[in-house]
């Protein structure tokens, strides 16, 4: 099946220029022009593969727009790379902490999009698979149903987030580097900066405490989530 991109863009020139190189690398796009807009066209089927969207919009921000659409649960793990002409590393941070998965400042090639598109429709499509549900202490981790409990308590986590989680497990006893996180994770993205790691870090340790000490920082290196549970802290 052809892959849907929905582009929110209130540009109509960019919007149009957008589209029209997405459709010669073999997409169908759906276009948006505000906030409002593109929610409801997200949320209606047909739904997007993936979503490219600006943060200055006229009506409401790209920020509230992703949150909403990642506390849908039709479309909550559609992939979402922001959009937008400002590049101050707070605007990317908020974005990451909102469930965007990339991010590109204008002005940017039609080149590096096009790149950027591929590779995290690759990576949505073919992620390591943790096979049937796991449970690791007082972690459950159910890949099939995107799916993450600790202590039977469900726990909400954004696409971004349950890669990282499932990465770190599947190479539970190994250190894994900032870098390493940065390529394996987010893949390209040559404006995401190491700092982005752990803020992701810092916030999934805090949506899965008490089981978030599984995962263990090894200081000037990265992270490694530990071979074996141990005793938690409630």
């Amino acid at each position: 099946m052809t892959p849907l991109v929905l582009v929110v863009e209130d540009e109509p020139d960019l919007r149009g220029t957008i589209e029209y190189n997405l459709a010669l690398e073999g997409f169908q796009t759906k276009g948006a022009q505000g906030g409002e807009e593109a929610i409801e066209l997200a949320t209606s089927e047909p739904y997007p593969d993936i979503i490219l969207l600006d943060i200055m919009l006229p009506d409401i921000s790209g920020i509230e727009v992703c949150r909403r659409i990642r506390d849908n649960v039709k479309v909550s793990n559609v992939p979402i790379i922001m959009v937008t002409a400002r590049g101050e590393e707070i605007d990317r941070i908020v974005g990451f902490e909102m469930g965007a998965d990339d991010y590109i400042v204008k002005p940017f090639s039609v080149r590096e999009l096009m790149l950027r598109i591929k590779a995290l429709m690759k990576r949505s499509r073919s992620q390591e698979k943790l096979g049937d549900k796991i449970r690791f202490g007082i972690l459950t981790i159910d890949e099939p149903a995107h799916r993450v409990r600790v202590n039977n308590r469900d726990v909400e986590l954004t696409a971004l987030e349950f890669r990282l989680l499932s990465t770190l497990y599947t190479r539970r006893g190994r250190v894994q580097t900032r870098d390493m996180l940065l390529n394996d994770v987010w893949g390209i993205d040559s404006e995401v900066t190491t700092r982005t790691v752990d803020t992701h870090i810092k916030r999934l340790r805090e949506k899965i405490a008490p089981a978030g000490g599984y995962i263990e920082t090894i200081r000037g290196v990265g992270y490694r989530f530990k071979s074996e549970p141990g005793d938690e802290e409630d």
